[in-house]
């Protein structure tokens, strides 16, 4: 082969590969850290912007779910310039015990930079049963805007109304609500009036044909199994909203 042919070859080579080189170098890889949250020490992964941050975003998992199916939502937060952080919830069944926990992570994100960095700004993103503790946690200082991915909602035995709802009448964070069409893994759609019953509801979308497992980033063949099969284009619509509502909310 001719230095000629060699350097062509090179020369393509490097121009061919170098944009797949780029994106590998811009991915964020998470750090783990233990931290005790309402009483019980959890792991939580924090993906840390190479450079400066606008804010921080805590994203909660599903019920039976864990942080690591939110990796892929946080990647892409913090390549866009925020502090995203992906907690283990402590609480399998107790709602208001996970949005406790949530609470404490905006007020450690708030006050100091225990978590790798502080943020006056903070967005709150749930997934399923994630988005109701979300909600339930919206309240707290310094919290911004909540995006619910499909959420879940609860009645508990005790009580006359769900939790979510009575939560949503009180509630003045900006919310953007994204939606599956109702099945059985989203509790028929338990939470869509939750729309109606929000202060400073900003958006409230339903992704048409999505499955409930569109909504988490991986996903596995559990979700996939138990309910539907995902969707890129649904998945994308998914992490545009992620990435609409940072924009929006911490600028």
């Amino acid at each position: 082969m001719t230095k000629l042919k060699l350097c062509v070859m090179a020369a393509f080579m490097a121009l061919f590969f170098s944009p797949v080189f780029a994106l590998e170098s811009q991915t964020v890889s998470a750090q783990t850290l233990s931290v005790k949250l309402n009483g019980k020490t959890v792991a939580v992964d924090v993906y840390k912007p190479r450079g400066a941050h606008t804010g921080a975003a805590i994203l909660t998992h599903g019920g039976f779910r864990g942080r690591k199916t939110m990796a892929e939502h946080a990647q892409a937060l913090a390549e866009r310039g925020v502090l995203a952080v992906a907690p283990d919830m402590p609480c399998t069944f107790d709602h208001r015990c996970n949005a406790r926990a949530i609470a404490e992570l905006v007020k450690t994100l708030h006050l100091n930079d225990a978590l790798g960095g502080s943020a006056k700004r903070i967005m709150l993103v749930g997934f399923s049963a994630g988005g109701l503790s979300s909600l339930l946690a919206a309240d707290s200082p310094g919290v911004v805007g909540l995006v619910g991915l499909d959420p879940y909602d609860h009645l508990p035995s005790t009580e006359f109304e769900r939790m979510g709802m009575a939560a949503a009448r009180r509630l003045a964070t900006e919310t953007w609500l994204l939606r599956a069409p109702p099945s059985s893994c989203n509790a028929q759609s338990v939470a869509a009036p939750w729309g109606t019953a929000l202060k400073a509801l900003w958006r409230d979308e339903l992704i048409a044909g999505a499955t409930h497992c569109d909504f988490e980033a991986p996903t596995d063949w559990m979700c996939r199994l138990a309910c539907g099969d995902t969707d890129a284009l649904r998945q994308s619509r998914v992490r545009q909203v992620l990435l609409d509502a940072a924009a929006r909310w911490l600028p």
